[in-house]
């Protein structure tokens, strides 16, 4: 039996980003960075959201096809016909957390990179038990800390 493309299916993410509604630009260096990733086969992007929260905390969501394309640019170019993943709860707990007053993105995607070993992890019997991050805020402050005592003489 040959590899069908869920064989091949590396482990799959998502991020939110918020910006203030005012300031959000989704169609400049982000979509160039993520076209990057894209061509080198890095990630390969399932499924984009834009939520917009208004002041009164009410969440609009909608996906790129919906949106106008001079807001999002070449980011409409790199969805795969995979959208509509995240179930409306996970939506409805994203647009909890941000701000009132703020736009976000909701990047879906599969970790290409990593496709060939989880395939070979299945192929030998094994399955991923466990995984998780650690947010980049949380290493800056680490090695910050670290520096500081550094200069302290610790």
């Amino acid at each position: 039996m040959g590899e069908s493309n869920l064989d091949v299916l590396g482990p799959v993410d998502y991020l939110v980003v918020e910006f203030p509604a005012d300031e959000a630009d989704f169609s400049g260096q982000m979509a160039a960075e993520l076209q990057s990733l894209v061509d080198r086969g890095l990630v390969r992007v399932l499924d984009l959201l834009l939520l917009q929260k208004g002041v009164d905390g009410s969440v609009d969501v909608a996906e790129l096809d919906e949106v106008d394309e001079s807001d999002v640019g070449k980011l409409r170019a790199l969805e795969a016909e995979l959208g509509m993943l995240l179930a409306e709860e996970d939506v409805e707990s994203i647009g909890a957390v941000l701000e009132p007053g703020s736009a976000a993105a909701v990047l879906v995607y599969e970790n290409s990179w990593a496709a060939p070993f989880a395939s070979a992890v299945r192929r030998s019997g094994g399955q991923l038990v466990a995984n998780g991050r650690i947010p980049t805020q949380a290493l800056i402050a680490a090695i910050e800390a670290d520096q500081e005592l550094e200069k302290e003489g610790v």
